[in-house]
């Protein structure tokens, strides 16, 4: 369950924050959990498309192969967390991992159960129908944890997935996630000169963003980085972070890349130096977190 950009959807906001805490209130309730669920089933058919899946989206997803090949050793055992179609499980279970893949729609978990049958890896691949707000139903003890994409911005209760991952993860495993940040300069810019001013700070707002796609609701939060990591900080140790899609263009200008792909081919690999220095990794359209299991 990959989160969609809000480039191309309508927003809202539901003011679900308490001023003062600095923490997210618990309050997204059950039917808009389920206004969540049934987006992403929706569209689970023909997510592997340019809805779900593209040049822009590839390149950010294979900076996340790679981070978790680096920090997990293959042959260990991964969850993921929002599994999608599938694709990352996929992928980790052709590079050697046992993968456990988890997801909230269960059109969303029976695409990643297909993919695995039909690449012959469902011996490396259990696709499970469990949201990220649901882990204690999972059991058993993993070297790595990895979300890409965006599922723990739909976390209604990020402390609590944390919880969940340090009683899920073995001493020293690794947690490797793939955020929406709060500060999305190319969105900033890209809204403003349109006038559209509202759109180009919805990033900024505090609490539960309502973002549509196919005519549902997905709800979904924002974050920097380090308040992101202020909940995994009672059991994790921040190991280090990174953006991306800071001089490239977000996933869902992926219209404007093809139309200028050499220029932006140079903006990526300006990314790919320069997205780990102080400041600027703070901000793009993700950014991408390496936690340790104390």
């Amino acid at each position: 369950m990959h989160v969609p950009h809000v480039g191309r959807v309508e927003v809202g906001v539901s003011n679900v924050y308490k001023p003062g805490t600095g923490s997210r209130a618990v309050a997204l309730d059950e039917t808009q959990l389920l206004d969540t669920q049934r987006a992403f089933d929706s569209v689970a058919a023909d997510y592997d498309g340019p809805r779900g899946n593209n040049e822009l989206i590839q390149r950010m997803r294979l900076t996340l192969w790679d981070t978790v090949t680096g920090e997990v050793v293959p042959g260990s055992r991964l969850l993921d967390l929002g599994c999608g179609t599938g694709i990352d499980a996929a992928e980790f279970a052709q590079r050697g991992y046992q993968v456990v893949a988890s997801d909230w729609s269960p059109q969303m978990v029976e695409r990643t159960r297909m993919r695995a049958d039909t690449i012959g890896l469902s011996s490396r691949v259990s696709a499970v129908h469990v949201g990220v707000h649901q882990l204690e139903r999972i059991e058993g003890t993993f070297d790595g944890i990895y979300s890409n994409f965006g599922p723990l911005n739909c976390a209604p209760d990020l402390e609590a997935v944390a919880n969940e991952c340090a009683r899920l993860l073995r001493p020293g495993g690794k947690l490797v996630f793939s955020v929406m940040g709060r500060v999305c300069p190319w969105e900033l810019g890209y809204y403003a000169l349109k006038g559209r001013f509202r759109r180009a700070t919805v990033r900024a707002t505090r609490g539960a963003t309502a973002v549509g796609m196919n005519r549902h609701t997905i709800w979904t939060y924002y974050y920097l980085p380090r308040e992101f990591y202020r909940a995994f900080a009672p059991h994790f140790s921040l190991a280090s972070y990174r953006a991306l899609s800071l001089f490239l263009p977000p996933p869902y200008l992926v219209d404007y890349y093809r139309r200028r792909r050499g220029w932006c081919d140079q903006l990526g690999k300006i990314d790919d130096r320069l997205g780990s220095l102080p400041l600027l990794r703070d901000m793009g359209d993700h950014f991408l977190i390496v936690m340790h299991r104390r």
